[in-house]
């Protein structure tokens, strides 16, 4: 699953699921034993758990980095390789 960014201990990731197509675009994220998975648009955690403030922190740089979000969604959906995303400073 290719990383996208790594920022305060938090891992996000992204990859499609070879022959099982995703109708939502979605991202995970990983912190600890902990791990999540957020749709991009609108953004909203759908599965799994963070603790507060890793969550508050994984939201923010969603909403900052929405736009290459969906850009590397559509790579990956047309099976290219999805781009680095700037951490969260």
């Amino acid at each position: 699953m290719p990383e996208l960014s790594r920022f305060y201990g938090i891992v996000i990731r992204m990859y499609r699921e070879l022959g099982e197509p995703h109708h939502r675009s979605h991202f995970h994220a990983y912190y600890q034993e902990h791990a999540a998975v957020f749709t991009i648009d609108p953004m909203d955690m759908v599965e799994g758990s963070l603790p507060n403030r890793q969550r508050r922190l994984v939201e923010a740089w969603a909403e900052l980095h929405r736009a290459e979000l969906l850009s590397d969604w559509d790579l990956l959906s047309r099976g290219q390789k999805p781009e680095p995303i700037e951490p969260l400073k």
